[in-house]
């Protein structure tokens, strides 16, 4: 029998397999499935950077890394899985009904069930679940883990998998499968039921010990393990401003009658972007108007704004935004960037690596910062700094301010909700507000749409066109950024007054015809080539917009701040 050789990262070793021979064959051969020096379950691999479920065959030689929840597309693996076991107890248990896998929350997937229709103002009708409901989900749950039932997956044609999700009543995979126009779809089963995964599933539900599902709103938290705690859940986190903003979003898509990418797919295809495109714009414009109306209500106290977001979440143009709409309103905003506060860079903390740390916190001059507003508070003219990021030092060139009756103060930056960044400046004089692209909107029912990666896109698109930053470099420091929002950002943003939800509804297609041709740059040796081809997957799924409909994107979008033409 021929033989193919393999090499294995994980082992840095040369292998001989018949050909044929699956790499969960190979995986119990090497290790006996536990990933070495991890000692953690193989959840999935990747093959010449490319991921790949378990059972893929071996049938040419191939560089293969086995990988388990330590790993980004491990953890991708194992949550698609689990919600595949979900979507089977709801089946049978709620057998008229049909569960939404809707967005993400800080503990994990908020997920609710639906009938059928929606009501007459287009709005989901949400089927509220007791605790005693949420309870036995979770228990038939556990019952078909215990089970080990294997995942398989069959190759179907497109009339064969709408008859399929007809009978689960999933009309949002239907349309999109039919937006996409292939002839044939791979299926996923389990234990008689069939479903789609953007993504590989692990051989069988017995590697599904660790999730939880915890009441939240009208539906329930799916909480799944930790990162760095694989036999812990999550900590449930309620933070119902977000998950507000989130509900509000995924409701206004119902409205808008754009219920996933398949009906999102179905505008672009039929020429009526561009009203969603306006539709979309006058909202993002209503919900300014609505915070600063908040602002100027609270202007006999509130003389500072701070604004603050993760990476990409379009914050430099809500604040120029945010600060025209005061302007309506007779208030003149000032604008002071927070990155002016830096200490001199001998004076900046170190990380574990031994690394300047300039996200922390210390690395800003609190005291000073703390001196300057209360001054500014308290009616005086200050000096403002400037940094110098090439000198590692802070510079005064003359610019002074001060703030009278209608002045207001925006600053933006990363701690800016953080209270700790202004421990003695009076709380009554600051207005919070936290930005970010909180994108509800879904592939189809049970497939949700990471913020995280709408972001990336975003900053990967503006990055290379303003900063002449590779794809790849985005990639590859998309994990460190995160770390530190997770540490810097997130934690604080229940502080703020009010959400601002920068994500529009009809950007995925215009963030494709930007991202696909940098993300197809990528080479396949490359370390970053398994999340370009990840997200060239999930782009894949997206039909682009054309230039002429770009075009009629306003240039005062949120979304010119990344793929230029902005006029603010």
């Amino acid at each position: 029998m021929e033989e193919i050789r393999i090499y294995c990262e994980n082992t840095q070793s040369y292998i001989k397999v018949s050909l044929g021979y699956t790499l969960k064959e190979l995986a119990a051969q090497l290790f006996n499935d536990i990933v070495p020096d991890r000692g953690l379950p193989v959840l999935a691999a990747l093959v010449d950077n490319k991921l790949k479920s378990l059972d893929y065959k071996i049938i040419n030689p191939h560089n293969v890394r086995f990988i388990g929840y330590d790993h980004p597309d491990g953890r991708r693996t194992y949550i698609r899985s689990l919600c595949f076991v979900l979507q089977n107890v709801v089946r049978e248990m709620f057998p008229d009904k049909v569960l939404c896998i809707d967005y993400s929350l800080p503990s994990g997937l908020y997920c609710d069930l639906r009938e059928k229709e929606c009501a007459e103002d287009g709005r989901p009708r949400r089927i509220f679940l007791t605790d005693s409901q949420i309870s036995d989900i979770e228990k038939r749950m556990r019952e078909i883990v215990a089970a080990d039932l294997p995942f398989s997956k069959k190759m179907l044609s497109l009339e064969e998998c709408c008859t399929l999700f007809e009978r689960n009543k999933q009309k949002e995979k239907i349309n999109l499968l039919k937006s996409i126009g292939r002839f044939h779809y791979n299926v996923y089963f389990l234990d008689g039921q069939a479903d789609t995964f953007y993504g590989p599933l692990i051989p069988s539900t017995g590697l599904l010990a660790t999730f939880s599902l915890m009441g939240f709103n009208d539906g329930f938290c799916l909480q799944y393990p930790m990162d760095g705690e694989p036999g812990k859940v999550l900590p449930m986190k309620r933070q119902s401003k977000i998950a507000g903003a989130l509900n509000e979003y995924s409701d206004w898509c119902t409205v808008m009658g754009v219920r996933g990418v398949g009906t999102l797919n179905e505008k672009v295809l039929s020429g009526k972007i561009v009203d969603l495109i306006n539709l979309s714009e006058a909202l993002h414009e209503r919900k300014y108007a609505e915070i600063a109306n908040q602002i100027y209500d609270r202007r006999g106290s509130v003389k500072i704004v701070f604004i603050a977001g993760p990476s990409s979440s379009g914050k430099t143009s809500t604040s120029k935004r945010l600060a025209l709409q005061c302007r309506i309103l007779g208030l003149n905003p000032k604008v002071i960037e927070l990155d002016n506060y830096f200490v001199d860079r001998h004076l900046t903390p170190l990380d574990a690596n031994g690394d300047y740390d300039f996200e922390a916190l210390e690395a800003m001059d609190l005291d000073f910062l703390g001196n300057q507003l209360n001054d500014l508070l308290d009616g005086k003219e200050v000096e403002i700094p400037r940094f110098d990021f090439k000198e590692g030092k802070r510079y005064f060139d003359g610019s002074m301010m001060q703030l009278h009756e209608k002045d207001i103060l925006i600053m933006e930056g990363i701690h800016a909700l953080n209270p700790a960044m202004i421990p003695g400046v009076d709380s009554t004089k600051v207005f919070r507000v936290y930005a970010s692209a909180l994108t509800s909107l879904s592939i189809d029912e049970n497939n949700n749409i990471s913020t995280s990666d709408n972001r990336m896109l975003r900053r990967m698109i503006r990055d290379n066109r303003v900063r002449g930053v590779i794809p790849e470099s985005t990639i590859m420091r998309w994990q460190s950024v995160r770390r530190g929002e997770n540490r810097n950002i997130f934690p604080y943003q229940e502080y703020a007054d009010a959400v601002f939800n920068s994500a529009h509804i009809f950007e995925l297609p215009v963030l494709k015809y930007y991202a696909e041709p940098l993300l197809r740059r990528i080479s396949p040796s490359s370390p970053a080539f398994s999340e370009a081809s990840r997200m060239l997957k999930f782009l894949d799924y997206i039909v682009a917009l054309s230039p002429e409909e770009i075009a009629a994107i306003p240039p005062t979008s949120i979304l010119r701040e990344f793929i230029s033409g902005q006029t603010l």
